[in-house]
């Protein structure tokens, strides 16, 4: 494999956003589904546990050492410094998962440079699986016979497609209900797979749309990379290049125009 000079400049940083997943997961896991779990209300009226904040203070601790010059925005602390690279941290993606004894969550670590996602980690060990990707070197999983490089899938008719829309509620609230019922009533086949896993499952080729509303730059930046090195498209709702617009479009690339053109059809 021919590596790009921008993948080898960054190769350090993937190694050590892996390295940042394996801590997550050794404080993240011994906590799921424990009896004890620790639960609290933010306020925005999300929850959080106590597992979430021991794992987003562990990956600080570790990047204040390896990393002392970049910044941070992780879910449950904030930002912490100014700089042109950023690690965005969501500890635990799928906290009401989490607590609820389902094993759908997993921790997201990014590395932003000037806000655009060039690495990016997933880790959900209560299912034993992990995905990385970085600009110019591919995206990847592991499973139990190695690592694969990630592709998505060739798809390329809306009859053919699957999709994940992650929450009702969410397209709802964001005035989108309309668009939801169509893209339902013009796919194959249309789930609600949820928070990160449904951004994986679309690398994995197993998926041609996840789109969603009301999300944070640390819900989406590890999926950025991912995505994107898979073959795929990865924008806001309108098309727009950029993790803070709180939506999401992101499809399998050969599909992308013809999901913006059917969920604004009526604009």
């Amino acid at each position: 494999m021919t590596v790009s000079p921008v993948a080898t400049g960054i190769a350090s940083d993937l190694e050590l956003a892996l390295t940042l997943a394996d801590a997550a997961d050794s404080e993240s896991l011994p906590r799921f589904d424990a009896s004890d779990l620790e639960i609290s209300t933010k306020d925005d009226r999300s929850h959080v546990t106590d597992a979430d904040l021991a794992t987003e203070r562990a990956l600080r601790a570790i990047l204040a050492e390896e990393r002392p010059s970049d910044g941070i925005f992780g879910e449950e602390f904030g930002v912490e410094g100014d700089a042109q690279r950023q690690w965005i941290i969501d500890p635990i993606d799928g906290t009401a998962n989490f607590m609820r004894g389902i094993p759908l969550w997993g921790t997201m670590i990014a590395l932003a440079v000037d806000g655009v996602p060039v690495v990016g980690v997933v880790s959900m060990p209560a299912l034993g699986r992990r995905w990385w990707g970085s600009t110019g070197a591919g995206a990847w999983t592991a499973t139990h016979t190695g690592s694969r490089r990630l592709e998505t899938s060739p798809v390329a008719s809306l009859d053919d497609a699957a999709v994940s829309f992650q929450s009702i509620t969410q397209w709802a609230d964001a005035g989108q209900l309309p668009a939801l019922l169509r893209v339902a009533d013009r796919v194959w086949r249309d789930r609600a797979y949820g928070d990160v896993y449904a951004y994986m499952m679309l690398a994995e080729g197993r998926l041609e749309m996840v789109a969603e509303f009301g999300v944070k730059e640390y819900d989406v930046a590890a999926a950025v990379p991912i995505v994107r090195e898979a073959g795929g498209v990865f924008t806001s709702f309108d098309g727009t290049d950029s993790i803070s617009e709180r939506s999401v479009l992101a499809t399998n690339g050969h599909l992308h125009d013809a999901f913006l053109a059917l969920t604004h059809d009526n604009d």
